[in-house]
């Protein structure tokens, strides 16, 4: 599967679903990392899953 392009002004208007936080996005994992709830929202296909059960957690 080919990694879509990521809509840049779309990331930015996203929030962590579970504080309400910034995200910021890593180009490396196609993830968007919430600092604040530790976790990571996969980007698959280009559309972020802003799901708290699909998110990796941090340490």
């Amino acid at each position: 599967m080919s990694d879509a392009p990521v809509d840049r002004r779309m990331l930015e208007a996203l929030v962590c679903p579970v504080t309400q936080a910034p995200l910021t996005y890593d180009a490396e994992t196609q993830e968007l990392i919430s600092k604040a709830a530790h976790l990571a929202y996969p980007i698959r296909g280009g559309i972020p899953i802003m799901l708290e059960e699909e998110a990796r957690k941090l340490d």
